[in-house]
């Protein structure tokens, strides 16, 4: 089952992000984590205000913030 991360703005809608960034697919979860550690300030800069980690259909946390 594929780990995936759901891109919000402040109002918790879903953001449109470029495509080296949008519609990644992780193995596991300690993937996804890192990928969102290393992308952080580029989803930010494309309006990504928080992040929510899902397991297939299962939301796991979030939204998590990207802002300090």
């Amino acid at each position: 089952m594929p780990w995936w991360w759901r891109l919000e703005d402040a109002s918790g809608q879903e953001v449109s992000v470029g495509a080296d960034l949008s519609g990644e697919r992780f193995a596991n979860q300690a993937d996804a984590e890192s990928w969102v550690g290393e992308c952080f300030g580029d989803l930010a800069a494309e309006g990504v205000d928080a992040v929510m980690l899902f397991e297939g259909e299962r939301r796991v946390y979030g939204p998590m913030s990207l802002h300090p």
